[in-house]
């Protein structure tokens, strides 16, 4: 007869968030453009949530998530592919990539978009961005299959590329929010631990941290 996995005691729920607590990129949120495939958002905000992203922005003209993050935190296909990330990441729903860059920027965020080709705009590579510069960013991924929308290069700062050596030059959309936000977010990592931001800026009397003790590492949540 198959036994209940023991559920997490609230101590232990408790003492995890506290120890992630001072790693956690804060004023980075990384936005998804009109997914076609709702699994591939829960992919997404499994990383968001192990680089330590603070929030999710999806934008969803389909209607495909409900409004509601409570509710959205239910949804068995998000939970799935995101190994119960959604359950512990902030994800907020937008109707139309103008409506998320209208919070955006009344907010003072700094959009940047992610495209291997990008005509018209400033563009780098992932190695050679300063991704520091900006106290509030926010991080674009595009459609899997047209990539970043016309109207979201229009309305951001920068375009940024992964280098890319093969003949084909395609990666996925797990595989490249992992490898950009892993960039990003080790770079505000270390920014935010030697650096205060806001009224009190300035050098830190004593560091973070910016790499948890290996005893103190979370397991898959």
């Amino acid at each position: 007869m198959e036994t209940e996995e023991p559920t997490k005691s609230k101590p232990t729920v408790r003492k995890r968030a506290n120890a992630i607590k001072p790693f956690i990129c804060k004023n980075l949120i990384a936005v998804i453009e009109c997914p076609s495939d709702i699994q591939n958002v829960g992919t997404v905000i499994r990383n968001v949530n192990a680089f330590g992203v603070e929030k999710v922005y999806v934008v969803d003209p389909r209607g495909a998530l409900p409004d509601d993050w409570q509710e959205m935190r239910q949804r068995k296909s998000l939970t799935k592919t995101s190994v119960s990330a959604v359950k512990w990441s902030f994800v907020k729903r937008f109707d139309s990539t103008d409506d998320c860059f209208d919070h955006l920027e009344r907010n003072h965020f700094h959009s940047i978009v992610t495209s291997p080709h990008v005509k018209g705009k400033s563009s780098i590579y992932l190695h050679e961005g300063d991704f520091t510069e900006h106290t509030k960013l926010a991080v674009w991924f595009g459609n899997e299959k047209r990539g970043i929308s016309d109207r979201a290069v229009e309305r951001s700062g920068q375009c940024v590329a992964i280098p890319m050596f093969g003949m084909v030059e395609s990666l996925n959309l797990g595989t490249s929010s992992g490898i950009m936000l892993y960039e990003i977010t080790k770079q505000r990592r270390e920014y935010q631990s030697r650096y205060r931001r806001g009224r009190s800026k300035g050098k830190r009397a004593e560091t973070l941290p910016i790499v948890m003790p290996r005893e103190e590492t979370p397991t898959e949540i």
